[in-house]
């Protein structure tokens, strides 16, 4: 593959070193001492994770602390703990009950607080109140809400009593919810009356109505009472959240759970258009999001932590709710979309809640330099000292306007990478503590251990692009699919023997930071070229005007694929010839013409998911099929895929 375009970034993006005075106030006080413990848990993981486990609180010891390799291992095998005594219990018997630990906000300005002695005496009701419907450990839960503080001690709840959850994005189709309850077979359902998405009305429940006579599973509806919508309520099958909770006590003894055992199930996009259910255990997913979320934000006990992902997704499991509560933070839970009713809203609560710890998408970073620097003037942002970031590839333009226009340079920038299947982020950055680098996805993270490959499984030299592997089991790493053990296998271990195939494109540069360009089903060949979408868009975005791009490979009779380019303008009457002429001269300069695109389409939308991603297989199947064949209600406005649709229709020319 021809990376002297990835190469071209690389060469230009600089190491950024932190500052001196900012590794001291960390929780490991400099970065000597933190390269020290990284090159400790490379070394011996066993006993790294061993040491981590032991800052937790467990009922029993384990008998051993990794067994078993890839595909199937475990962690702290016989260790018995609980993740909710862990995220709640723990911090309020070293007495900081009375500090906040959750703050959540409507669309509509509609607040609540919880100290963590509030929290844990909510989780407990809930949880008393799941028993009473006969929910023990290892049955399991299904949570379709939005991003309420119901949705978080839901989590909770489920995790207090052993209960294995599965959290459903509320913006999808009754077909996607069946889809995943037909497979996942919840004895309990939680929803909501509606919820609210850029002041528009959803009606959960009615949603939830519609499947449930095909779901034998279900026994009960338990439905939060959101915006007093009137709902049809089945006697003897819903009930209503708040009516049930009066009733019980605030105590509720904790299920005692092995740390293999079975807690969340989480649905991924398969290939075949099937979701996968990734399966997570319960206390090692808590164990290592704990140390993670630790040093990739740097966590202190006065936090005020706002991760902006969806409880649809796994990334607010992740952030949102186990690395932030298993540090002791405050979390900030926001219902609505960060640019609703207005542009600034994301830094209204920035502001308003002084927060300095923040996880979001390079997306929704893009979307708010494409807004302007006058949109974040009249706001104090001083309190900003670490933004991570997750999702997809993170252009270099937008990490300096990240680093230098939001956080006046005195932040820290942490992107990084992880999916669905990997829990948290193996490769990151560790706040303050590691050199920063514009573009990258961060260095090997702790415990982890990473490599590029070819297609026979060889590690190639640096700077060499190849297929990303994880070689050696780490505790959050997904332990099987749900009910599809054989397809587990077959997604992720059939490819490379011995080791975890992500399915992405990446190289490591000569100073060990890795670059992941992109799914290995988002690169093409071009004339025998691979090319990446991450370069192609990159080199598009530095052009002026253009807010966001998305570059798709399309069918060529001469070269088998050529790019074609999306670019979201900041204004659609910029779409020139002469803009197009710019980005062309633009991508040769930085590739060469064998990535010139087959056209440039300028639209002012592109579909994406709620948590921000662009969704270019999408816009793929809009191109090459003229239409798309699965269920668009996931994305944040579904209208996008009718506006892109329509707007190639009147002339791409591609049939």
């Amino acid at each position: 593959m021809d990376v002297s375009g990835i190469l071209k970034v690389i060469a230009e993006s600089k190491l950024v070193y932190p500052s001196v005075e900012k590794q001291k106030k960390t929780t490991i006080g400099s970065s000597t001492a933190f390269q020290e413990l990284l090159q400790k848990s490379q070394q011996d993981p066993a006993a790294f994770w061993d040491q981590v486990a032991k800052e937790l609180v467990w009922y029993e010891p384990w008998e051993k602390t990794m067994s078993g390799g890839l595909p199937n291992f475990k962690f702290f095998e016989g260790g018995i703990s609980n993740p909710s005594i862990n995220l709640l219990d723990r911090h309020i018997e070293k007495g900081a009950g009375n500090r906040t630990a959750l703050i959540w906000e409507g669309e509509n300005g509609d607040t609540k607080f919880y100290t963590y002695n509030m929290l844990l005496a909510e989780v407990n009701r809930f949880a008393n109140v799941l028993r009473s419907f006969g929910v023990k450990k290892g049955d399991c839960v299904a949570i379709f809400l939005p991003n309420l503080a119901e949705a978080i001690i839901s989590v909770l709840a489920c995790f207090r009593i052993g209960a294995i959850y599965n959290t459903i994005f509320s913006g999808y189709s009754e077909k996607s919810l069946k889809d995943r309850l037909v497979s996942f077979e919840p004895k309990i359902m939680i929803t909501t009356d509606a919820t609210t998405r850029r002041g528009n009305i959803i009606r959960l429940k009615e949603k939830v109505d519609k499947v449930i006579p095909d779901i034998p599973s279900i026994e009960a509806v338990i439905v939060v009472n959101r915006l007093n919508t009137e709902v049809e309520m089945k006697e003897g099958r819903d009930y209503w959240w708040h009516e049930l909770v009066q009733k019980e006590s605030i105590v509720c003894e904790p299920e005692r759970l092995e740390a293999n055992e079975y807690g969340i199930v989480f649905y991924t996009s398969g290939t075949t258009g099937k979701p996968k259910g990734v399966v997570h255990s319960g206390m090692a997913f808590v164990v290592q999001n704990y140390i993670y979320a630790k040093y990739h934000m740097d966590h202190h006990e006065d936090d005020v932590f706002w991760c902006t992902a969806d409880i649809g997704w796994l990334t607010m499991h992740i952030w949102g709710i186990t690395g932030s509560l298993a540090n002791g933070v405050t979390t900030v839970i926001f219902e609505g979309a960060i640019d609703h009713p207005t542009k600034d809203r994301f830094y209204q609560i920035i502001e308003k809640y002084r927060v300095n710890k923040l996880f979001t998408a390079p997306t929704a970073l893009r979307m708010l330099k494409s807004m302007g620097e006058e949109v974040l003037e009249k706001y104090d942002l001083s309190c900003l000292d670490v933004i991570s970031l997750v999702g997809e590839p993170f252009d270099p333009e937008t990490w300096h306007w990240t680093y230098e226009v939001l956080g006046k340079k005195n932040i820290c920038v942490n992107n990084t990478w992880g999916q669905t299947e990997t829990a948290g982020c193996p490769i990151a950055g560790a706040a303050w503590l590691t050199p920063m680098k514009p573009g990258s996805a961060g260095i090997q993270f702790l415990g982890a251990d990473i490599a590029v490959v070819d297609e026979e499984g060889n590690p190639v030299p640096p700077n060499t692009l190849g297929n990303l592997v994880i070689k050696k089991p780490f505790p959050m790493l997904c332990r099987t699919l749900w009910k599809e053990p054989e397809r587990y296998y077959a997604s992720y271990f059939s490819q490379v023997e011995g080791c975890y195939f992500a399915s992405d494109l990446a190289l490591i540069d000569e100073d060990g930071y890795v670059w992941v360009v992109g799914r290995s089903d988002d690169a093409f060949n071009v004339a025998g070229h691979r090319l990446s979408t991450m370069e192609i868009e990159s080199a598009v975005l530095e052009c002026e005007g253009v807010a966001e791009a998305a570059v798709i490979g399309v069918p060529d009779e001469i070269k088998g694929e050529v790019p074609l380019v999306f670019a979201r303008l900041n204004d659609i009457s910029l779409g020139t010839d002469e803009l197009r002429e710019k980005i062309n001269e633009r991508i040769v300069q930085q590739i060469g013409k064998i990535a010139l695109p087959k056209t440039i389409i300028f639209t002012d939308t592109l579909p994406k998911t709620v948590s921000g991603k662009i969704m270019r297989r999408l816009l793929k199947e809009i191109i090459v099929a003229g239409t798309v064949s699965g269920d668009i209600t996931g994305l944040e406005d579904p209208a996008t895929v009718a506006q892109i649709k329509e707007l190639t229709a009147k002339g791409v020319g591609l049939k």
